[in-house]
Protein backbone atom coordinates (compact mmCIF):
# COMPACT_ATOMS: atom_id res chain seq x y z
CA UNK A 1 0.00 0.00 0.00
CA UNK A 2 1.63 3.54 -1.01
CA UNK A 3 2.21 6.82 1.56
CA UNK A 4 1.39 9.53 0.50
CA UNK A 5 2.86 12.89 0.68
CA UNK A 6 1.46 16.34 -0.18
CA UNK A 7 4.33 19.08 0.15
CA UNK A 8 3.17 22.53 0.12
CA UNK A 9 -0.02 22.52 -1.76
CA UNK A 10 -1.51 26.06 -2.15
CA UNK A 11 -5.02 26.31 -3.59
CA UNK A 12 -6.58 29.56 -4.80
CA UNK A 13 -10.00 30.35 -6.06
CA UNK A 14 -9.76 33.95 -7.29
CA UNK A 15 -8.24 36.38 -4.59
CA UNK A 16 -9.45 33.30 -2.00
CA UNK A 17 -7.02 31.21 -0.19
CA UNK A 18 -8.32 28.02 0.74
CA UNK A 19 -5.41 26.30 1.03
CA UNK A 20 -1.99 27.97 1.97
CA UNK A 21 1.52 25.67 1.94
CA UNK A 22 0.47 22.56 3.43
CA UNK A 23 2.41 19.65 4.05
CA UNK A 24 0.89 16.18 4.93
CA UNK A 25 2.60 12.65 5.29
CA UNK A 26 -0.44 10.10 5.25
CA UNK A 27 0.93 5.97 6.14
CA UNK A 28 0.15 3.09 4.80
CA UNK A 29 -2.79 2.19 5.93
CA UNK A 30 -3.86 4.43 8.41
CA UNK A 31 -7.44 6.15 8.93
CA UNK A 32 -6.45 9.72 9.04
CA UNK A 33 -9.40 12.46 9.51
CA UNK A 34 -9.39 16.03 8.35
CA UNK A 35 -11.54 18.09 10.80
CA UNK A 36 -12.51 21.69 11.03
CA UNK A 37 -14.97 24.00 10.38
CA UNK A 38 -17.04 24.26 7.26
CA UNK A 39 -14.71 26.61 4.85
CA UNK A 40 -11.25 25.41 6.55
CA UNK A 41 -10.24 23.62 3.20
CA UNK A 42 -10.57 19.67 3.87
CA UNK A 43 -13.06 19.17 1.24
CA UNK A 44 -10.34 21.04 -1.31
CA UNK A 45 -7.30 18.58 0.01
CA UNK A 46 -9.70 15.58 -0.42
CA UNK A 47 -10.49 16.97 -4.19
CA UNK A 48 -6.98 17.38 -4.73
CA UNK A 49 -6.03 13.42 -3.97
CA UNK A 50 -8.57 12.54 -6.05
CA UNK A 51 -7.53 14.10 -8.77
CA UNK A 52 -10.70 16.15 -9.00
CA UNK A 53 -8.68 19.63 -8.47
CA UNK A 54 -5.43 21.09 -9.49
CA UNK A 55 -3.02 22.92 -6.95
CA UNK A 56 -2.06 26.00 -7.82
CA UNK A 57 1.66 25.28 -6.87
CA UNK A 58 3.05 22.06 -4.56
CA UNK A 59 2.80 18.30 -5.26
CA UNK A 60 1.38 15.21 -4.09
CA UNK A 61 3.60 12.24 -4.29
CA UNK A 62 2.67 8.26 -3.42
CA UNK A 63 5.64 6.42 -3.05
CA UNK A 64 7.96 9.31 -3.94
CA UNK A 65 6.27 9.60 -7.30
CA UNK A 66 4.20 12.52 -8.52
CA UNK A 67 0.74 12.00 -9.13
CA UNK A 68 -0.61 15.38 -9.84
CA UNK A 69 0.04 14.36 -14.19
CA UNK A 70 -2.53 11.25 -13.61
CA UNK A 71 -6.53 11.46 -13.95
CA UNK A 72 -8.66 10.38 -11.41
CA UNK A 73 -8.88 7.08 -12.80
CA UNK A 74 -5.49 6.22 -12.53
CA UNK A 75 -5.00 6.99 -8.81
CA UNK A 76 -6.66 3.85 -7.62
CA UNK A 77 -8.78 5.65 -5.15
CA UNK A 78 -12.51 5.38 -4.43
CA UNK A 79 -14.84 8.12 -3.12
CA UNK A 80 -18.11 8.20 -0.98
CA UNK A 81 -19.66 11.69 -1.01
CA UNK A 82 -21.60 13.59 1.38
CA UNK A 83 -24.73 13.34 -0.86
CA UNK A 84 -24.23 9.70 -2.16
CA UNK A 85 -24.59 10.65 -5.27
CA UNK A 86 -26.51 7.24 -6.95
CA UNK A 87 -28.03 6.89 -10.15
CA UNK A 88 -31.57 7.20 -9.63
CA UNK A 89 -33.09 4.95 -12.34
CA UNK A 90 -30.57 1.97 -11.15
CA UNK A 91 -30.93 -0.48 -9.23
CA UNK A 92 -29.09 -0.95 -5.89
CA UNK A 93 -26.97 -3.82 -7.99
CA UNK A 94 -26.68 -1.51 -11.29
CA UNK A 95 -25.21 1.40 -9.13
CA UNK A 96 -22.78 -0.90 -7.21
CA UNK A 97 -21.62 -2.78 -10.57
CA UNK A 98 -21.86 -0.30 -12.84
CA UNK A 99 -18.76 2.01 -12.27
CA UNK A 100 -16.27 -1.04 -12.27
CA UNK A 101 -17.77 -2.50 -14.66
CA UNK A 102 -17.20 0.73 -17.26
CA UNK A 103 -13.58 0.43 -16.19
CA UNK A 104 -13.04 -2.75 -17.46
CA UNK A 105 -15.11 -2.45 -20.67
CA UNK A 106 -13.55 -0.61 -23.51
CA UNK A 107 -16.23 2.17 -25.65
CA UNK A 108 -17.48 -0.27 -28.05
CA UNK A 109 -18.30 -2.40 -25.50
CA UNK A 110 -19.92 -0.65 -23.77
CA UNK A 111 -22.96 -0.07 -26.66
CA UNK A 112 -25.99 -1.66 -25.57
CA UNK A 113 -26.20 -4.68 -28.01
CA UNK A 114 -22.50 -6.24 -27.48
CA UNK A 115 -23.78 -7.98 -23.79
CA UNK A 116 -26.31 -9.77 -26.14
CA UNK A 117 -23.49 -10.87 -28.78
CA UNK A 118 -19.97 -10.59 -27.20
CA UNK A 119 -18.55 -13.41 -24.50
CA UNK A 120 -16.20 -10.93 -23.18
CA UNK A 121 -18.41 -8.69 -22.17
CA UNK A 122 -20.89 -10.82 -20.50
CA UNK A 123 -18.26 -12.65 -19.07
CA UNK A 124 -17.29 -9.50 -17.48
CA UNK A 125 -20.84 -8.85 -16.19
CA UNK A 126 -21.14 -12.12 -14.52
CA UNK A 127 -17.87 -11.14 -12.54
CA UNK A 128 -18.40 -7.77 -11.52
CA UNK A 129 -22.14 -9.02 -10.47
CA UNK A 130 -20.74 -11.68 -8.35
CA UNK A 131 -18.14 -9.45 -6.80
CA UNK A 132 -20.82 -6.43 -6.44
CA UNK A 133 -23.42 -8.90 -4.23
CA UNK A 134 -20.09 -10.12 -2.17
CA UNK A 135 -19.89 -6.99 -1.47
CA UNK A 136 -23.25 -6.12 -0.64
CA UNK A 137 -23.66 -9.85 1.50
CA UNK A 138 -20.58 -8.04 3.54
CA UNK A 139 -22.28 -4.28 4.28
CA UNK A 140 -25.71 -6.35 4.72
CA UNK A 141 -27.54 -4.84 1.43
CA UNK A 142 -27.65 -7.67 -0.66
CA UNK A 143 -31.60 -8.15 -0.39
CA UNK A 144 -32.09 -4.73 -1.34
CA UNK A 145 -30.27 -5.99 -5.10
CA UNK A 146 -33.27 -5.20 -6.72
CA UNK A 147 -34.28 -2.13 -5.43
CA UNK A 148 -33.63 1.62 -6.30
CA UNK A 149 -32.41 4.71 -4.15
CA UNK A 150 -35.79 6.20 -3.61
CA UNK A 151 -36.94 3.07 -2.06
CA UNK A 152 -33.93 2.96 0.63
CA UNK A 153 -33.64 5.20 3.68
CA UNK A 154 -30.61 7.35 4.33
CA UNK A 155 -28.73 4.23 6.21
CA UNK A 156 -29.42 2.22 3.27
CA UNK A 157 -28.24 4.74 0.61
CA UNK A 158 -25.43 5.07 2.53
CA UNK A 159 -24.51 1.44 2.62
CA UNK A 160 -24.97 1.25 -0.97
CA UNK A 161 -22.50 4.29 -2.06
CA UNK A 162 -19.34 2.42 0.55
CA UNK A 163 -20.40 -1.15 -1.45
CA UNK A 164 -19.99 0.91 -4.98
CA UNK A 165 -16.54 2.20 -3.38
CA UNK A 166 -15.50 -1.14 -2.11
CA UNK A 167 -16.53 -3.06 -4.77
CA UNK A 168 -13.65 -2.03 -6.82
CA UNK A 169 -10.75 -2.99 -4.31
CA UNK A 170 -8.94 0.70 -4.53
CA UNK A 171 -5.40 1.16 -2.15
CA UNK A 172 -6.97 4.38 -0.99
CA UNK A 173 -10.72 5.43 0.43
CA UNK A 174 -11.85 9.03 0.37
CA UNK A 175 -14.65 9.57 2.67
CA UNK A 176 -16.47 13.76 2.37
CA UNK A 177 -18.43 13.87 5.13
CA UNK A 178 -20.32 10.72 4.39
CA UNK A 179 -22.52 10.60 7.35
CA UNK A 180 -23.91 14.38 7.80
CA UNK A 181 -27.17 13.45 6.64
CA UNK A 182 -28.16 11.01 8.93
CA UNK A 183 -29.63 10.78 12.29
CA UNK A 184 -27.85 10.85 15.38
CA UNK A 185 -28.65 7.17 16.09
CA UNK A 186 -27.78 5.55 12.51
CA UNK A 187 -24.38 7.97 12.52
CA UNK A 188 -23.25 6.24 15.74
CA UNK A 189 -23.95 3.11 14.37
CA UNK A 190 -22.48 3.76 11.07
CA UNK A 191 -19.14 5.08 12.50
CA UNK A 192 -18.41 1.26 13.89
CA UNK A 193 -18.69 0.02 10.90
CA UNK A 194 -16.68 1.87 8.79
CA UNK A 195 -14.23 1.76 11.75
CA UNK A 196 -14.50 -1.92 11.53
CA UNK A 197 -14.96 -1.94 7.52
CA UNK A 198 -11.17 0.00 7.63
CA UNK A 199 -9.79 -3.08 9.88
CA UNK A 200 -11.37 -5.50 7.32
CA UNK A 201 -10.20 -3.88 4.80
CA UNK A 202 -6.61 -3.11 6.10
CA UNK A 203 -6.22 -0.23 3.38
CA UNK A 204 -5.53 3.98 4.11
CA UNK A 205 -8.82 6.03 4.52
CA UNK A 206 -8.85 9.91 4.39
CA UNK A 207 -12.20 11.06 6.04
CA UNK A 208 -13.35 14.90 6.07
CA UNK A 209 -15.67 15.66 8.58
CA UNK A 210 -16.67 18.75 10.59
CA UNK A 211 -18.05 16.67 13.83
CA UNK A 212 -14.91 16.01 16.24
CA UNK A 213 -17.27 12.74 18.05
CA UNK A 214 -16.68 11.15 14.03
CA UNK A 215 -13.19 12.31 14.30
CA UNK A 216 -12.05 11.32 17.89
CA UNK A 217 -13.90 8.00 17.80
CA UNK A 218 -12.69 6.63 14.57
CA UNK A 219 -9.55 7.75 13.34
CA UNK A 220 -5.86 6.65 14.07
CA UNK A 221 -5.01 10.16 13.59
CA UNK A 222 -6.73 13.25 13.17
CA UNK A 223 -5.70 16.54 11.58
CA UNK A 224 -7.11 19.56 13.31
CA UNK A 225 -7.22 22.63 10.08
CA UNK A 226 -8.16 26.53 9.60
CA UNK A 227 -7.75 28.74 7.24
CA UNK A 228 -6.18 26.07 4.91
CA UNK A 229 -3.58 24.80 7.21
CA UNK A 230 -2.70 22.03 9.72
CA UNK A 231 -3.13 23.89 13.24
CA UNK A 232 -2.05 19.84 14.89
CA UNK A 233 -2.11 16.51 13.75
CA UNK A 234 -1.93 14.05 16.35
CA UNK A 235 -3.98 10.93 17.57
CA UNK A 236 -7.29 11.62 19.15
CA UNK A 237 -6.02 11.31 22.79
CA UNK A 238 -3.00 13.31 22.27
CA UNK A 239 -5.57 16.19 20.77
CA UNK A 240 -7.82 15.68 23.71
CA UNK A 241 -5.35 15.91 26.30
CA UNK A 242 -2.28 17.80 24.85
CA UNK A 243 -3.46 20.37 22.35
CA UNK A 244 -1.03 22.68 20.58
CA UNK A 245 -2.88 25.82 21.07
CA UNK A 246 -5.97 27.61 22.63
CA UNK A 247 -7.41 27.22 19.13
CA UNK A 248 -7.03 23.22 18.62
CA UNK A 249 -8.36 22.84 22.75
CA UNK A 250 -11.71 24.76 21.79
CA UNK A 251 -12.69 22.62 18.51
CA UNK A 252 -11.65 19.36 20.27
CA UNK A 253 -14.21 18.26 23.34
CA UNK A 254 -17.80 18.71 23.81
CA UNK A 255 -18.92 21.16 26.13
CA UNK A 256 -15.93 22.76 25.00
CA UNK A 257 -12.80 23.45 26.92
CA UNK A 258 -13.13 26.08 29.62
CA UNK A 259 -10.62 28.81 28.96
CA UNK A 260 -9.87 31.34 32.79
CA UNK A 261 -7.48 34.21 33.33
CA UNK A 262 -4.90 32.93 35.63
CA UNK A 263 -4.79 36.43 36.89
CA UNK A 264 -8.49 36.20 38.28
CA UNK A 265 -7.93 32.53 39.89
CA UNK A 266 -5.01 34.58 41.33
CA UNK A 267 -7.34 37.08 42.49
CA UNK A 268 -10.11 34.60 44.20
CA UNK A 269 -6.62 32.84 45.89
CA UNK A 270 -5.57 36.54 47.74
CA UNK A 271 -9.50 37.03 48.64
CA UNK A 272 -9.18 34.17 51.09
CA UNK A 273 -10.26 31.13 49.22
CA UNK A 274 -7.13 29.26 48.94
CA UNK A 275 -3.52 29.18 47.89
CA UNK A 276 -2.13 29.28 44.80
CA UNK A 277 1.16 29.05 46.29
CA UNK A 278 -0.03 26.08 47.27
CA UNK A 279 -0.61 24.23 44.31
CA UNK A 280 1.32 20.91 43.09
CA UNK A 281 2.21 22.36 39.43
CA UNK A 282 3.26 25.93 39.54
CA UNK A 283 2.22 27.45 36.00
CA UNK A 284 4.98 28.35 33.50
CA UNK A 285 6.10 32.07 33.41
CA UNK A 286 4.44 32.38 29.95
CA UNK A 287 0.97 31.53 31.24
CA UNK A 288 -1.43 34.29 30.81
CA UNK A 289 -4.76 31.32 30.58
CA UNK A 290 -5.42 27.55 31.62
CA UNK A 291 -7.68 25.55 30.11
CA UNK A 292 -9.85 23.09 31.40
CA UNK A 293 -12.23 20.30 30.50
CA UNK A 294 -15.97 20.94 31.98
CA UNK A 295 -15.39 17.72 33.65
CA UNK A 296 -12.22 18.10 35.55
CA UNK A 297 -13.95 20.88 37.81
CA UNK A 298 -13.74 19.61 41.51
CA UNK A 299 -17.04 20.01 43.74
CA UNK A 300 -14.71 19.76 47.01
CA UNK A 301 -11.83 21.46 48.50
CA UNK A 302 -8.23 19.51 47.63
CA UNK A 303 -4.51 20.01 48.68
CA UNK A 304 -2.93 22.52 46.55
CA UNK A 305 -6.28 23.22 44.16
CA UNK A 306 -7.13 26.67 42.86
CA UNK A 307 -10.66 28.15 44.10
CA UNK A 308 -13.09 29.62 41.57
CA UNK A 309 -16.08 31.82 42.50
CA UNK A 310 -18.90 31.28 40.04
CA UNK A 311 -22.96 31.61 39.94
CA UNK A 312 -25.31 29.19 38.36
CA UNK A 313 -26.87 29.90 35.15
CA UNK A 314 -28.55 26.99 33.97
CA UNK A 315 -28.62 23.43 34.91
CA UNK A 316 -29.28 21.07 31.79
CA UNK A 317 -30.11 17.35 32.62
CA UNK A 318 -28.38 14.50 30.40
CA UNK A 319 -29.24 11.24 31.98
CA UNK A 320 -26.16 10.17 33.57
CA UNK A 321 -24.78 13.98 34.23
CA UNK A 322 -26.07 17.59 34.93
CA UNK A 323 -24.63 20.40 32.12
CA UNK A 324 -24.25 23.21 34.21
CA UNK A 325 -23.64 26.86 33.17
CA UNK A 326 -22.11 29.19 35.13
CA UNK A 327 -20.51 32.41 35.64
CA UNK A 328 -17.26 33.51 37.41
CA UNK A 329 -16.86 36.34 39.98
CA UNK A 330 -15.39 38.29 36.47
CA UNK A 331 -18.03 37.01 34.04
CA UNK A 332 -16.20 34.24 32.34
CA UNK A 333 -18.34 32.20 31.15
CA UNK A 334 -17.67 28.30 31.89
CA UNK A 335 -19.69 24.61 31.58
CA UNK A 336 -19.00 21.92 34.08
CA UNK A 337 -20.09 18.67 33.85
CA UNK A 338 -21.58 17.13 36.86
CA UNK A 339 -23.00 14.02 38.27
CA UNK A 340 -26.95 13.83 38.21
CA UNK A 341 -27.29 13.39 41.69
CA UNK A 342 -25.39 16.48 42.37
CA UNK A 343 -27.40 18.65 44.02
CA UNK A 344 -27.08 22.13 41.97
CA UNK A 345 -29.56 24.39 40.81
CA UNK A 346 -29.89 27.66 38.82
CA UNK A 347 -28.75 30.58 40.96
CA UNK A 348 -26.34 28.94 43.19
CA UNK A 349 -23.76 30.29 44.55
CA UNK A 350 -20.72 27.31 44.32
CA UNK A 351 -17.07 27.60 44.65
CA UNK A 352 -15.67 25.04 42.44
CA UNK A 353 -11.68 23.60 42.76
CA UNK A 354 -9.69 23.35 39.39
CA UNK A 355 -6.28 20.78 39.96
CA UNK A 356 -3.42 22.13 38.18
CA UNK A 357 -2.44 18.48 36.93
CA UNK A 358 -5.48 18.65 34.44
CA UNK A 359 -5.56 21.48 33.25
CA UNK A 360 -3.32 22.97 30.36
CA UNK A 361 -1.48 26.76 30.21
CA UNK A 362 -1.54 28.86 27.19
CA UNK A 363 0.48 32.26 27.04
CA UNK A 364 -0.16 35.38 25.14
CA UNK A 365 -0.41 34.11 21.51
CA UNK A 366 -2.56 31.16 22.73
CA UNK A 367 0.06 28.65 22.37
CA UNK A 368 -0.06 25.54 24.94
CA UNK A 369 3.42 26.09 27.09
CA UNK A 370 4.77 23.64 30.23
CA UNK A 371 4.42 19.98 30.35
Amino acid sequence: MPHIDIQGITKRYGDTTILDGLDLHIRDGEFLTLLGASGCGKSTLLRLLAGLESPDSGDIQRNRQSILAQTPSERDCAMVFQSYALYPHMTVGANICTPLLMRQLSFWQRLPLMRHISPAVRQARAQTKQSGQKVAQTLGIDHLWERKPAQLSGGQRQRVALARAMVRSPSLFLFDEPLSNLDANLRQSLRGEIRALHRQLGVTFVYVTHDQHEAMSMSDRVAVMKNGKILQLDSPTALFQRPASKEVACFVGSPRINVLSLQSLREDARQGLGSAAAAPVAPPATAVEIGIRPHQFLWQAACGAWPVRVRVRSVEYAGSEKIVAARTANQECIMVLADAMQPVQEGDALTLYISPTQTVFFDAQGRRVGA
